[in-house]
């Protein structure tokens, strides 16, 4: 095989990045300097958020998020089966109880009506929900909203996979649904900081605590210590928090990727607009998620529906076939409750017809239009559906 291999993400790094991170590792500060600063002004600005603090990664966005808004042990909190274990993980740390809500099995995500199953099935008062925004395609955050709010839960949005997605009256990060936003700039997301996340959030006093919580619980507030205010050296611990500090060399490389972010995200649509006409052509077994009304993705994944037992086959086979024909792909994702940790026996049907015939192809930044078709074709030969 001549061709290269296409994984199903991959960062993209160029002379830029590469300058910023070495101007970081040029300064004073490698760490807790002014790149963190620079970093969240800039992100406010992209979201709209009023406030947007920095950390470590997108697990400790969600830790931090709910552990700023008070969640705590016996809390219950609804997270959707389909999502990375860090978002139910996150509501663990804070000694949390899980409620796992079903998804609409063609696009994955939670929607009111698996909410509000899922609140019926809570035994108990909603404490938070933390609604994923899969692939770059946000909830209906407003039906959900008004659910939630309803009945008095805090929202976090984990919106790991979802950072430029625009939506009816705002886009994804800007406060106006939800209490907090969580982000995370891992390689395979639409900018990269190596690790490093986000939390956005309209909320003065909700911001004040996750800076505070990110760096240990420690305060370094003349007005609010118990010992001498006149000691330079003074730092005064008056909560427990977490060493969730982003470091400066990943905060610069983070600040040139999002410069770049429109155009990052205009190429992603590119190629999902690509995907989305070569699939078109293809029978009812091949088909991308159903796309939401009112809004404009910035995508992070593009998953198929593949319905494999229809076409006498099996997804181990289809990936596998693929990977020899260079192709990386990846399933995203075993539904959380099944996990043998939290091992819930709830029975999730949405869920199970999504994880049953999910499967992402290659959807980065990098790719050329010629290698998206190479894409379609081999998916069509593996299958065995040629373009109608």
């Amino acid at each position: 095989m001549t061709e290269r291999f296409l994984p199903y993400g991959r960062q993209c790094i160029d002379e830029a990045d590469i300058e910023a991170v070495t101007r970081a590792l040029k300064s004073d500060y490698l760490t807790c300097g002014p790149e963190i600063d620079a970093f969240e002004r800039e992100f406010e600005q992209v979201t709209g958020a009023a406030h947007a603090i920095a950390c470590s990664n997108g697990t400790a966005a969600l830790h931090l998020a709910l552990a700023g808004l008070g969640v705590g042990a016996g809390d219950i909190c609804i997270v959707p089966t389909i999502t990375f274990v860090a978002t139910a993980n996150a509501v663990r740390y804070c000694g949390g109880e899980v409620v796992f809500a079903d998804v609409d099995p063609a696009t994955g995500l939670m929607t009111r009506a698996t909410l509000a199953d899922a609140m019926a099935r809570a035994g108990g008062p909603v404490r938070a929900i933390l609604p994923v925004h899969l692939g770059g395609q946000s909830c209906d955050m407003a039906a959900i909203a008004d659910l939630a709010r309803e009945s008095g839960a805090a929202i976090v949005e984990d919106s790991c996979h979802a950072i430029g997605t625009r939506r009816a009256g705002g886009q994804v990060g800007d406060g106006k649904f939800c209490d907090a936003a969580t982000f995370s700039f891992h390689p395979v997301k639409t900018i990269a900081a190596g690790e490093g996340g986000a939390i956005t959030t309209n909320d003065g006093d909700l911001a004040e605590r996750l800076r505070r919580l990110r760096s240990h619980g420690i305060t370094r507030d003349t007005s609010e210590f118990i010992g001498d205010p006149d000691e330079p050296w003074r730092q005064e611990l008056h909560a427990l928090g977490w060493n969730y500090r982003l470091p400066d060399i990943n905060a610069a490389l983070l600040r040139s990727q999002l410069s770049k972010l429109e155009r990052f995200a205009a190429r992603r649509r590119e190629l999902a607009a690509i995907y989305d006409r070569g699939f078109s052509r293809f029978d009812e077994h091949v088909r991308p998620v159903t796309r939401l009304p009112d809004q404009d993705p910035c995508w992070h994944l593009y998953v198929l529906r593949i319905d494999f037992e229809a076409l006498g086959t099996t997804r181990i086979a289809v990936m596998n076939a693929l990977r020899e024909r260079g192709i990386g792909t990846q399933v995203h994702y075993i539904p959380v409750h099944t996990q043998k940790y939290y091992d819930d026996p709830a029975t999730l049907p949405g869920a199970a017809e999504y994880y049953r015939t999910c499967l992402a192809i290659p959807l980065f930044v990098g790719m050329s239009d010629d290698e998206a078709h190479r894409v379609i074709r081999a998916v069509g030969d593996v299958t065995g559906l040629k373009a109608l």
